[in-house]
């Protein structure tokens, strides 16, 4: 009888355990649960106004466009508004400006016609001279072929200029064989240009002033 009470016992003793032993680790899972980072409230709530706030709105557009507006002021993109190499109205040719060429004329003992357009996009000037031309290595220049003063031309768009040169006004049969002329607009032009003309001899040039028509650019000999 004494045995049977002694087992009983045991059994409640270790049922007792078992119990104790599951409690204790269902509160040890909760604490573990508990100490786990959370969201806060005030976060989530940042988070969420920071996603609805509109692309358009004057903050985004302030962070987005910090650059933009300092290269606007500085003249950067198209603020120019006159296009690149384009000359203020008025302001005086220059060779480069120039879109040039030239044609022999049998006229007059024979003579080269020089023909002047602007450039696209180009509005200048040529001055009420005649161009500065030269010829050869020696920089021999031509002299003036008329002893009145020209008109201004402005070049722009369609507009042409035409000038005459006569490479040799003597009658001997002595100057020199050259097949260019160095053209300026001015003995300051920074960039003369070197035009083909074919074989010519060069002997106490001249060279009359602009014109709007090629035929008062015919030079005396």
């Amino acid at each position: 009888m004494s045995g049977n009470r002694r087992k009983a016992s045991l059994v409640t003793t270790v049922l007792v355990g078992g119990a104790m032993l599951l409690t204790a680790c269902q509160d040890t899972d909760a604490g573990t649960d508990a100490g786990a980072p959370q969201t806060s409230p005030s976060t989530s709530a940042t988070a969420a106004a920071g996603a609805a706030t509109p692309s358009g709105s004057p903050a985004a557009t302030a962070g987005a466009s910090g650059g933009t507006g300092k290269d606007n002021k500085n003249g950067g993109g198209t603020g120019g508004g006159t296009g690149g190499g384009q000359k203020p109205v008025g302001q005086v040719c220059g060779a480069n400006d120039i879109a040039w060429s030239t044609k022999s004329e049998t006229q007059a003992g024979g003579y080269i016609l020089v023909v002047a357009k602007a450039k696209p996009g180009i509005s200048c000037t040529l001055p009420a001279v005649h161009p500065t031309v030269a010829f050869g290595s020696d920089g021999t220049e031509a002299g003036p072929a008329e002893q009145s003063t020209g008109k201004q031309i402005t070049l722009s768009g369609d507009t042409t200029a035409y000038a005459g040169v006569n490479p040799k006004t003597t009658n001997t049969d002595g100057g020199k064989e050259l097949d260019s002329i160095i053209v300026a607009i001015g003995h300051n032009d920074p960039d003369p240009v070197s035009l083909p003309v074919g074989t010519i001899t060069v002997d106490k040039p001249v060279v009359t002033n602009w014109h709007t028509s090629p035929k008062d650019a015919v030079p005396s000999q």
